[in-house]
Order: C-alpha cells, then structure tokens, then sequence
C-alpha cells in the first residue's frame, strides 16, 4: 500500500478542495512523483478540471467502488507527465446508495488502493460526510483540510478535527493530520490576517506555512481544463501550489 493518499476533506464548499487536489498533484507530479488524482465528488471538477470530457468516459471511480477489478481500466493519463487520474462521472451520485449493502462498504477504496505503486495518491472528496468520503479517509493515510480565511473557519474546523479522531478512533488507525491549509488569502483584508493568527495559536505546526492566495488565474484554469502549471506557472497561485508540494514532500519525508 502506498505510504502516501493524502484526503482533502472539508465539508464546506468553496473552500478550495478541488483546486488544491488538481494542483498539487500536477506540482507533485512535476517534482518526478508518480501520482494519481482520485475524484470521489459527483459533481466531477476534478475530472472536468483536467480537461477529460465526462460524457465520453467509461470506467470510472463509481464502477471501481462497486468492482475493484475494473481499476486498472478506469485510470486516465493526464497532459501532465506523471500525473494520472480515476474519473468520476455524475452517475457517482447513485454510489451512496448502491454501497449501503455491499459488505465492507466503508474500506472499498482502501482494498483497490492496496495493490497500488504511486509516489503520491490525492483524493478529492464532496462536500458532504457519506460513503464517499468516508471511503476516502479509511483509505488515507493522512488528512489535508483547506480552510477559506474568514469567520467562520475555526467554528467548521473543531466539527472537522473531531470527524478525524473518530476515523482514527474507528476505522483508521494510521489516519495523520497532515495539516490545516489556508485558502483565498486576501492580505489586503485585516480579517484574513486575525483568522490566521487564531488558526496559527490553536494548531501550532498543523497549520502549514504555505498559504493559497486569491488569484484569478487560480480560478480561471479549470474552465480551461488546465493546471495552474499549463494555465499560468507565474501566478501567485502558481506559485504558492509549487511551495505547497514542497512543503508536503518535506514533512512527508
């Protein structure tokens, strides 16, 4: 099993998971890591985010859960080297349903990834705690948290941190913190600065040094169906993905 299925998980939306699975992966990927970009979320960014037409795909993430022997199929080579994908398509929605009376619903994802030889695997989850993520943090071995720098991100954390330990306490006993990501970072914004300094004096070092910044470039890639790295590697975005992986192969190692 590889040592690495870094889960990003937050169960509020907009917070950044999509675009921080697909760039980090690619940046991940482009330091000569063999990576695969899981995406476990019906509604698909990640999959549409790497430029793959969700009409057109056959063997996906839903058909893998319900039969892991399709897995080798469903895998995608992406236009970044290194950098492979498992699909998802809508049809992912039904999968909630469809695992409730399978036996081992929970570990799924875990018994497929078991046979794996990736450097790095990145699993995108919903925005929502079902089978879906569930199987995603049983899978992991560690827990990346993207959190929006705004009001209300410590309230949603202590939930957050909490759903971790009951994993751990459960299902996972390897399951790490990895750490706390701050996302859309306006520096400009004295709000955005005290959120840090809350986050930075309850966590420590589980708050990672790299922040995400709010960038347009950022957000502009996947209508393109491009990384950051093909969209605009001058970025500020760009930027901050290249620290984050290095910052991850670091306390990774």
């Amino acid at each position: 099993m590889p040592n690495n299925i870094i889960t990003i998980f937050n169960q509020k939306g907009g917070v950044g998971k999509t675009t921080t699975a697909i760039n980090l992966a690619a940046y991940l990927a482009k330091s000569s890591k063999r990576v695969l970009l899981i995406d476990t979320d019906p509604q698909s960014n990640a999959t549409s985010g790497l430029g793959v037409d969700i009409s057109s795909l056959g063997t996906s993430v839903y058909e893998v859960l319900l039969d892991p022997k399709q897995f080798s199929g469903a895998i995608i080579e992406t236009s970044t080297k290194n950098l492979y994908l498992l699909p998802a398509k809508h049809a992912l929605s039904a999968a909630e349903v469809d695992l409730v009376n399978l036996p081992a619903r929970e570990t799924r994802l875990r018994t497929v990834l078991s046979e794996t030889d990736y450097d790095y695997i990145i699993i995108d989850c919903p925005p929502a705690l079902g089978l879906l993520t569930i199987n995603a943090l049983v899978a992991a071995t560690s827990v990346l948290i993207p959190v929006q720098a705004e009001y209300y991100a410590m309230e949603g954390l202590g939930q957050l941190l909490s759903i971790v330990q009951r994993v751990r306490e459960t299902i996972n006993p390897n399951l790490e913190l990895l750490g706390v990501l701050l996302t859309m970072y306006d520096g400009r914004n004295s709000l955005a600065e005290q959120v840090e300094n809350e986050l930075h004096k309850h966590l420590g070092a589980k708050l990672l040094e790299t922040v995400i910044p709010r960038n347009v470039r950022l957000a502009e890639a996947p209508s393109f169906g491009r990384t950051i790295i093909e969209h605009d590697k001058w970025s500020k975005g760009a930027r901050a993905y290249k620290q984050l992986a290095k910052e991850i192969i670091d306390r990774a190692s």
